[in-house]
């Protein structure tokens, strides 16, 4: 069949045969496009136009796959709250690495394609709002600058898939720089096969940090780069008040990439407890854990690699420990710059962090919206707002005007970076929501104007303002659910 612009090289399938299985998608009966990412499809070289919708939406079931493709369901292991089990892509399977003609490698994987060897009892389906959640949350994400793989299709598959009722079914097709995880790693040292292991570390290292290939210790070179990797990307979670949801360590990339959407949201009223995971009951990925939660995930890591580290290994783990206990330290620079660029500061100054934590905790105190907030305080002059006229925020306000006026930049300067860091626009998730259930009616209209409106979410939009309002009482979400 035609090409369409894809290009495959496809190296995970060099390695040990243990991480992978080889086979196809379970075809499905009746598939039909729901939504197409003709941007992103554009970014990566490919091009459809030349083929009529049902032919294009059984590419993206699976029904028939690219010249090139090398079909394969990954293996991995990971910690899931805490608690060690052996996974695999139990609903995904990646088609192959497609290459850009600038040279740049992106997995493409399906979710929702059908059973496989790693799918233990489950249906390896996906159904319809889940997989739409995904993709609205993964490309607003990319938009709002932060590192995430991205959706390029969502096709319902015309097939009924059984959770508490019956429900539509759907498949997303997803890209990545990889699906490499921290669970990659665990399953390649459960097995107790160093050269699993090394085959591993050099892949990984070969694919996302060719610059460590001649480090004295590779291991410990890649430890520390996927450390700070993900201390940014947290950094950039915190920044927009989004929470994973489900962050173990099968949903951790080594790219430093944001994978595996699942329950996740925006927070709308600022609270550092906030859940929205059905499966969360005890609150361990809430929104101010997500932080030492990425630590506990980089040990993981680093236990891992300790026989590459040190062939000593009581040595190698005091040499892993030294280097997690960075972590927090790389985390607090970085959020302090995160944090002083959201409220217009330069340079560093004593009295910056004070600053910083009683404005969240004035934003605790009064349910005060995150989003909304860091971007009203993007214009000159203070909004006339009730939840303003308070006079501790007042005091504040005037502490944060003299220390501006430290900046030794124009004011404008100020603005200008607070508006390329305060998003005037997220996802919120009862907007989410809204959309999903009048899609699954089959109006997907709703939808089109949401992905439309997350597209610029640092520009202000007076027609695009209902997409800046916070839930009312009647309207707030407080559970999302995986979709498995």
């Amino acid at each position: 069949m035609k090409n369409f612009g894809f290009n495959f090289q496809n190296t995970y399938g060099t390695l040990p045969d243990v991480f992978y299985t080889r086979l196809n998608p379970t075809p499905v009966k009746a598939p039909r496009i729901v939504i197409f990412n003709t941007d992103l499809a554009t970014a990566m070289d490919l091009d459809f136009s030349a083929i009529q919708p049902c032919d294009r939406a059984d590419i993206f079931a699976g029904n028939t796959l690219p010249c090139g493709a090398d079909p394969m369901a990954q293996a991995y292991a990971g910690h899931q709250f805490g608690f060690f089990t052996i996974l695999g892509d139990g609903r995904a399977i990646l088609w192959g690495e497609h290459i850009t003609k600038d040279n740049r490698r992106f997995d493409i994987q399906f979710k929702g394609s059908g059973v496989t060897p790693y799918s233990r009892s489950g249906d390896g389906r996906a159904t319809l709002a889940p997989m739409l959640r995904e993709y609205i949350i993964s490309e607003a994400m990319h938009a709002l600058n932060i590192a995430t793989a991205r959706s390029l299709a969502v096709v319902a598959t015309g097939e009924g898939v059984v959770r508490k009722s019956v429900l539509p079914g759907a498949i997303l097709t997803r890209v990545a720089s990889s699906h490499v995880r921290v669970g990659t790693f665990e399953f390649a040292a459960v097995t107790r096969d160093k050269n699993f292991l090394e085959s591993m570390i050099h892949y990984t290292v070969k694919r996302h940090y060719p610059q460590l290939e001649k480090s004295k210790n590779i291991a410990l070179a890649l430890l520390k780069e996927a450390m700070v990797r993900q201390a940014r990307l947290v950094v950039d979670w915190m920044r927009v008040g989004f929470i994973h949801g489900v962050m173990n360590t099968d949903n951790m990339a080594i790219s430093g990439e944001t994978i595996d959407y699942g329950p996740c949201a925006f927070m709308d009223a600022y609270d550092p407890a906030t859940v929205f995971s059905s499966i969360d009951e005890m609150g361990r990925y809430a929104y101010a854990n997500q932080p030492s939660i990425a630590a506990w995930n980089i040990a993981q890591f680093a236990e891992t690699l300790l026989p590459f580290i040190d062939n000593n290994i009581d040595k190698a783990r005091s040499v892993a420990n030294r280097m997690i206990q960075k972590f927090s330290k790389i985390y607090k620079r970085e959020w302090l710059t995160m944090m002083r660029a959201k409220l217009g500061l330069f340079r560093s100054c004593r009295l910056d962090e004070k600053l910083i934590v009683d404005l969240l905790g004035w934003m605790q105190e009064n349910s005060a919206d995150f989003t909304n907030t860091f971007r009203d305080l993007c214009n000159k002059d203070l909004l006339i707002s009730k939840v303003y006229d308070n006079k501790t925020f007042r005091n504040w306000y005037g502490r944060w005007q003299n220390r501006l006026s430290e900046n030794r930049l124009p004011l404008e300067a100020s603005l200008r970076l607070m508006k390329s860091t305060n998003p005037s626009i997220i996802p919120r998730n009862h907007q989410v929501e809204q959309v999903l259930s009048k899609a699954l009616a089959g109006n997907l209209q709703p939808l089109q104007d949401l992905t439309t409106a997350l597209k610029t979410p640092y520009k202000d939009h007076s027609s695009l303002a209902k997409y800046t309002l916070p839930p009312t009482s009647d309207q707030r979400v407080y559970q999302t659910f995986c979709g498995t």
